[in-house]
């Protein structure tokens, strides 16, 4: 993907430095093509309650402004008056109390698309409260959802980066197709809570219907099914099996060296336990390799659960460039795939020339270049 064919090329986007979900939005956009000039925290500065570099920010342009400086606060409002979009992820009122709230910025900037993504939203009991992903999807009903005898977080993808930053990106990526029509842009209110509860309507769905029960592992896509879980190998690793239809149920259970015709009805969950027991031991007899050897290239639906430092070095992962390097390290590649396969990497553009065309005055983009206030990171 050419930094021209890019599906953002041409769009600033202006990232009020945060971690969490605000650097995952901003570094997804500049990877479909988005300029993004990153605001941090000046030196010894009160610019942003959250600073410093953090793993995942790449392939922006770090400025380091001073926002209780009448000029460090001048040189963020250029650069949000030429924006297409702003993103930040604090507690409702930080940014307002900055200057730089949405009333103002939409005001000078009607055409920006403002997403602001929080975990409890801007209003409600909650808004004020501290929070994090865990207390995000348990409020929203999925954590209880997740887990054995107690509820366990599924890291924290479900409300930061699914619940919070991917549907943050939504809303603008429709914004800025609403934009096209009438030119004016809009307030993104992206809350953890609400994309986590999205997330868990198709689930609601099975509830509604009797075909879900509340009960941790007991039902056909939490490992409660024998079919859809995983088993450990004799050496220590595991492998996932996702055999729900009935001829790759019948494919997995042959590879497992097993008559299928000899084995309780695997849809009643009262044989669940015997299978179980059944297929934890055909597992354990051999190594997480053998069972790639017996099952790649089948429709078996089982396949290894690798760590994350494997991941990369998989065939099939590395057939599809499913990660690149960043100084050196893996890390994982654009995702969805718009014409192409690359992160879209900066290239030779000095950077006093990327602030100057998104708004910074001449004289303010050297200066902040030459002082090394401002880089590509």
């Amino acid at each position: 993907m050419t930094m021209s064919s890019s599906p953002l090329h041409g769009h600033t986007v202006v990232e009020l430095a945060g971690i969490g979900p605000g650097p995952f939005a901003a570094g997804t956009l500049s990877d479909l093509g988005a300029t993004v000039v990153r605001i941090e925290r000046a030196a010894g500065g009160t610019a942003l309650p959250m600073g410093a570099e953090q793993i995942g920010v790449r392939n922006r342009v770090v400025v380091h402004l001073d926002l209780k400086d009448p000029e460090g606060l001048a040189s963020a409002l250029n650069l949000i008056s030429h924006a297409d979009v702003l993103v930040e992820g604090f507690r409702p009122g930080v940014v307002e109390r900055l200057g730089l709230g949405p009333k103002p910025m939409t005001e000078m900037n009607p055409g920006l698309v403002y997403l602001r993504i929080s975990g409890w939203g801007q209003e409600g009991p909650y808004s004020q409260m501290a929070g994090h992903d865990i207390n995000y999807i348990g409020l929203s009903g999925v954590l209880a959802a997740i887990g054995e005898a107690r509820p366990i977080p599924p890291l924290n993808l479900v409300g930061d980066y699914a619940g919070g930053a991917l549907y943050g990106v939504i809303g603008v990526l429709a914004a800025l197709v609403s934009r096209q029509g009438n030119g004016k842009g809009t307030v993104i209110d992206a809350a953890m809570v609400d994309g986590a509860a999205a997330l868990l309507g198709p689930i609601v769905d099975l509830m509604a219907s009797g075909m879900w029960s509340e009960r941790r592992s007991s039902n056909l896509l939490d490992g409660g099914a024998p079919f859809y879980r995983t088993y450990e190998t004799a050496d220590d690793r595991f492998m996932a099996v996702g055999a729900l239809e009935e001829p790759f149920y019948r494919f997995f259970v042959e590879g497992l060296g097993l008559d299928p015709t000899l084995l309780p009805a695997r849809m009643d969950p009262a044989n669940w336990p015997r299978l179980v027991s059944t297929f934890c031991a055909a597992f354990a007899s051999r190594s997480q390799s053998d069972w790639c050897a017996i099952f790649d290239g089948t429709d078996a639906c089982v396949t290894p659960v690798l760590a994350v430092s494997d991941a990369a070095a998989h065939p099939h992962n590395q057939a599809r460039d499913l990660f690149t390097t960043f100084e050196g390290d893996p890390v994982p590649n654009v995702a969805p795939r718009i014409g192409g396969h690359e992160v879209r990497r900066h290239d030779d553009t000095s950077v006093s020339d990327i602030l100057l065309a998104t708004g910074l005055p001449t004289e303010t983009a050297q200066r902040l270049e030459a002082e090394g206030l401002s880089y590509w990171v």
